[in-house]
């Protein structure tokens, strides 16, 4: 009796449940929009039930279709880690390498590392999505999620690659105009550049001074006229000076070591935002997840 779950199936699922529509999964596999759609009928039809809803632009998993997507790619993780562990002698990492990124910090600084590496160890391909939000760590879409600040949660692996904290900052040009803030609460009084990523609290500010016993926190609701989700942007309106900004020291270093932008309230600290890699466990003992995540880290304590 042959089985209604074919092992081929599981890797073209897993590829079409990450497309918004067929004719996008016919390219990215590389088959024509009508193979696509006679593979999946098949499935359908060994399984019994309906995998995908389909409209005329656009498609979506049922709740079958979440369940396949799921235990396909459990099983094609530990097949890979097999694989893996049967090959442990060889030194080189291969096999495809999902890799997810927030936008700014990919852009700037995961895609050149990916670019060295891929060249480095030529046998495996990388994809790089980049997200304003990380996922959620139980999403099963990427093999290796790079974000700021360790996630809540101990059933993935999240390894500390690079340190990194959030600067307050603003333009010489900026702070001419307005008296620089000497306290947080000064801060109500100018415009504050705002960035919407992640889970931070929107307009919500928090700095901290003093060590041990002496130490307090402040919690300051700012304001300001230019508002993105693109922390590249909001660079660009700092510089263009427009007003004080609160960024990761990795996007702004540059410009203050070049004095266009300046920091402000420089004694006092932010919530840490270390930079981490975050991976399922059952991928640990992949080869090309370790040997990426420790070229990462080397690439990044680099700078």
């Amino acid at each position: 009796m042959t089985s209604p779950i074919q092992p081929d199936d599981l890797g073209f699922f897993s590829v079409l449940a990450g497309c918004a529509s067929l004719s996008a999964a016919a390219r990215e596999l590389g088959l024509s929009t009508a193979a696509v759609s006679k593979h999946l009928s098949q499935m359908e039809a060994r399984t019994g039930v309906a995998l995908v809803n389909r409209t005329t632009r656009r498609m979506s998993l049922t709740p079958e279709g979440e369940l396949y997507l799921t235990r396909a790619r459990r099983i094609l993780g530990e097949m890979d880690e097999l694989a893996q562990l049967l090959g442990g002698a060889r030194a080189a990492p291969q096999g495809l390498l999902r890799v997810n990124a927030t936008l700014g910090f990919g852009r700037s600084h995961v895609a050149p590392v990916i670019s060295r590496f891929v060249r480095k160890f030529p046998e495996v391909d990388v994809q790089l999505q980049l997200s304003v939000n990380p996922p959620p760590p139980s999403d099963d879409a990427y093999d290796v999620c790079i974000r700021f600040g360790e996630p809540p949660d101990a059933r993935v692996i999240a390894r500390r690659i690079a340190p990194n904290r959030r600067l307050l900052c603003a333009a010489p040009a900026y702070l001419a105009r307005r008296a620089a803030p000497k306290s947080p609460q000064d801060l109500a009084r100018h415009n504050c550049i705002g960035i919407r990523q992640g889970d931070d609290g929107y307009g919500i500010w928090r700095l901290t001074s003093g060590r041990g016993v002496g130490e307090k926190t402040e919690t300051v609701r700012v304001r300001g006229n230019l508002t993105t989700n693109d922390g590249e942007i909001a660079v660009k309106w700092a510089l263009d000076g427009h007003g004080v900004l609160m960024r990761a020291k990795w996007d702004i270093a540059g410009y203050l070591r070049s004095g266009q932008l300046v920091h402000v309230l420089p004694d006092y600290r932010t919530p840490g935002a270390d930079i981490y890699a975050v991976y399922p466990q059952h991928l640990q003992m992949s080869a090309r997840v370790r040997v990426f995540v420790d070229f990462l880290e080397a690439a990044l304590g680099e700078r």
